[in-house]
């Protein structure tokens, strides 16, 4: 008898993080996989669950113009609660750190149907960076019954909080669909050359910095002091800077009006999954506030530097693939620049050790959704080469042929 499953999401993050688990769950017959999407980011989530091949069970579209976080939540728990009400499932997943996320699982709880936590135990220890995200990622934990930390040390975190529910380590889904995204670039010249056309104006011969940034705790001042920093360095001739800017007038106000017209800064639209990872396989460094970015960036051997002064994911930084610049200008201006400036380092960059997944976490999840044995994810130690292909997994046969063609070639 099979196990009833509602994953729950809402975001082009959460649905990228999901979507290498949903499709192996829908291959599995010990699970009825049901997807349920809020539609907290409705156009880019839209772009996701296309690129994957995933027709959600139930679209919620809760969203509406200028609202608040009050009012978003208040509108996923109701109209969560009729979906419960509905499907009644034996099990609710949630992903990481939205609002979508905490109403998810406390309308769950309310109901009392058990909540696995997918990405848990990511921490700051400082409710306000990042906002809200951080309180949203502990009130999940405190909540789910099974709890899968990505990494060791995120496992370690929450031993230290003495939650109830189970904690196994099976690492990051992210890993699983760059991993899947990269390799049907990789494999397919065309679908490459047409990516890259999409984008003439990038030039590989010289030095490309690829810039993300949205988060809200740097609203203000802080945009204000990236933006500067992007300023000074686009002063920098040989230097090419690509920024998709997040639909969000608080950034997308603020950096057009100071970055539009400098000639070698290039504001684009923010592109689709598979447009994204190609554009970070072209970059040379990559200047980020996005937890995702953290997590993918070393995967493709390069370097990031981080626009926050906390991170929720310290394995990164311990592993040296990833390095806190703040938000202060001169901080930022001068550990760009020592990069750009050593071709020698950014390369090192590209054979240090990925501490976040081998491309087989959403196997591990499923077996411990259906009670059968697994190993736990341990990072690889230097010099070591762990299998990172998901291409022979079920997941890929649960796909329409046709994707499943394009993903495992």
């Amino acid at each position: 008898m099979s196990i009833k499953v509602l994953s729950i999401f809402g975001t082009r993050p959460e649905a990228i993080k999901m979507a290498p688990l949903i499709k192996q769950m829908e291959a599995d017959a010990a699970i009825d996989s049901i997807a349920c999407v809020t539609g907290q980011h409705k156009q880019m989530l839209d772009q996701v669950l296309e690129l994957f091949a995933i027709e959600p069970d139930h679209n919620l579209a809760v969203m509406s113009p200028n609202q608040t976080l009050n009012g978003l939540a208040s509108r996923l728990i109701a109209s969560l609660d009729g979906a419960l009400a509905s499907v009644q499932p034996d099990r609710v997943l949630v992903h990481g750190d939205t609002t979508t996320a905490s109403a998810a699982a406390l309308a769950a709880f309310h109901r009392g149907i058990p909540i696995g936590h997918v990405e848990a135990g990511l921490r700051t220890r400082d409710l306000s960076q990042p906002w809200p995200e951080e309180m949203n990622r502990r009130i999940v934990d405190v909540m789910s019954d099974l709890m899968f930390a990505p990494t060791p040390s995120s496992k370690e975190r929450l031993a230290e909080e003495t939650l109830q529910g189970r904690v196994v380590v099976t690492g990051n889904t992210v890993i699983d669909a760059l991993n899947l995204t990269a390799a049907r670039i990789d494999n397919d010249p065309a679908l490459r050359a047409s990516l890259d056309a999409r984008l003439p104006f990038i030039d590989d011969a010289r030095p490309m910095l690829l810039v993300t940034g949205h988060r809200r705790e740097s609203f203000g001042t802080g945009f204000a002091n990236i933006c500067a920093a992007l300023g000074d360095l686009a002063g920098r001739d040989t230097v090419q800077i690509v920024y998709p800017v997040h639909l969000n007038p608080n950034v997308r106000g603020p950096v057009q009006e100071s970055l539009g017209a400098r000639r070698n800064v290039h504001l684009i639209d923010p592109l689709d999954y598979l447009g994204f990872v190609r554009l970070m396989q072209r970059a040379s460094l990559i200047l980020t506030d996005s937890g995702g970015v953290q997590e993918e960036a070393p995967a493709l051997g390069k370097p990031v530097l981080v626009m926050r002064d906390v991170t929720e994911r310290p394995e990164a930084v311990a592993a040296g693939t990833v390095r806190l610049v703040g938000t202060q200008p001169e901080a930022i201006v001068r550990a760009v620049s020592a990069l750009l400036d050593d071709a020698r380092e950014r390369e090192r960059f590209a054979h240090r050790m990925n501490p976040y997944g081998d491309g087989h976490a959403s196997r591990r999840i499923v077996a411990a959704l259906t009670g059968r044995p697994f190993d736990e994810f341990a990072p690889a130690t230097p010099g070591s080469s762990p299998a990172i292909s998901l291409v022979d997994s079920p997941a890929i046969a649960a796909m329409p042929r046709a994707v499943a063609a394009e993903l495992a070639k």
